[in-house]
């Protein structure tokens, strides 16, 4: 029996979603709280490996299991075995053909920077701070150059394995609530730290160091050396996949 679920967590505190030895890791919290409700070793796998301190409230994992559960059962023994930074949302039953990886569509996520001239508090670890004032619409002409299929390579870390740096941006838009910018990207899938390259590209463009056509000479150049700062893992969040309409996997709650 395979089995889908929704997972939301803070990675502030983990070495990332990847198993790793003598690290605290998402996934490894996530397979002994699983394993407890199966009463046999758990195996997931997830839609996208985050890094170490970045966030998810729209993670999608599968797992195969013999066990005969509710799915409250699940859901609230996953649970009640889980750290508080992390916490299951949802289950379903998915037939043998769906993998959380390969059966995506699309991936959603959101970088959430706090834009103020003092540091955050309450949301320190949460977002990304920027102490000088962003100019929005700045950052979206920036962004309009990357929608579509690119050679992303000037984006994507120089570690990153991935066989090709074709990536199709489906949306890409920067919004304001406040003090909080909402830089929102939509992809069929990403590469190594390729929003976060994005956002150093944009938040440059943002404060008046670079003019808007500099994230296009970035793309054109496919060299990552000319693309700026990462931006810092804290304010990154998946938030959302998608899959076709048959495995009746729930939408994102956020809003779009």
């Amino acid at each position: 029996m395979r089995l889908a679920m929704g997972v939301e967590y803070d990675g502030s505190r983990f070495s990332g979603w990847q198993i790793q030895r003598n690290r605290r890791t998402i996934q490894g919290v996530v397979q002994q709280a699983l394993s407890a409700v199966a009463d046999h070793p758990v195996q997931v796998v997830c839609a996208g490996r985050t890094d170490t301190g970045v966030h998810a409230t729209g993670q999608v994992i599968h797992f195969d299991t013999q066990a005969q559960r509710s799915a409250r059962s699940w859901v609230f023994g996953a649970n009640a075995n889980l750290p508080k930074d992390v916490v299951v949302l949802w289950l379903r039953k998915v037939d043998g053909s769906f993998h959380a990886r390969f059966s995506a569509r699309r991936r959603w996520y959101r970088y959430i920077i706090f834009n103020r001239a003092v540091r955050p508090t309450f949301l320190a670890g949460r977002t990304s701070w920027e102490y000088r004032p962003l100019d929005e619409e700045l950052m979206n002409r920036g962004a309009r150059h990357l929608l579509g299929e690119h050679d992303f390579s000037a984006y994507r870390a120089v570690a990153c394995q991935a066989q090709s740096p074709l990536r199709r941006i489906y949306r890409l838009e920067v919004t304001r609530a406040g003090e909080l910018l909402y830089l929102d990207v939509e992809a069929n899938a990403f590469l190594h730290h390729m929003v976060r390259n994005i956002a150093g590209v944009l938040m440059a463009i943002g404060v008046g160091e670079r003019p808007p056509e500099w994230a296009r000479e970035v793309l054109e150049s496919r060299d990552r050396r000319l693309g700026g700062v990462t931006a810092p893992p804290q304010g990154l969040y998946l938030a959302g996949v998608s899959y076709p309409p048959r495995y009746d996997i729930p939408a994102s709650r956020l809003p779009r």
